[in-house]
């Protein structure tokens, strides 16, 4: 438990406003929107599109030259897809969004609809 907690604290995140700032300056990065087709269709950004059930089979599609964003609506889900990557995978590139795309509609598109 300890050392999840450790983990945990020290997993790699990124908020909407520094990601807002990579996209518009161009810093390469992949984001992965691992919500449900159905959800995705109201609202999405560019990026890869995995839903959650399917990520670990499709590991060999996520790019490791560059930071992954890992999305979902609120950040709970991506935060364990994160976490699975990283610890289970070895993967270091991966962040979690934190807020998801709720945090990023209230901030950065406010026009935005959210499902």
């Amino acid at each position: 438990r300890r050392r999840l907690n450790r983990y945990l604290s020290s997993m790699k995140s990124i908020t909407v406003e520094p990601l807002q700032a990579w996209r518009q300056d161009g810093t390469k990065h992949t984001l992965v929107d691992i919500r449900e087709p159905y959800v995705r269709s109201v609202s999405h950004l560019d990026g890869l599109h995995i839903p959650m059930s399917e990520v670990m089979n499709r590991i060999s599609e996520l790019p490791q030259d560059g930071p992954l964003v890992i999305h979902c609506r609120s950040g709970a889900r991506s935060a364990a897809v994160t976490q699975a990557l990283t610890l289970q995978h070895g993967m270091d590139n991966v962040h979690n969004l934190t807020g998801g795309i709720m945090a990023w509609a209230s901030t950065i598109e406010p026009q935005m609809d959210v499902a």
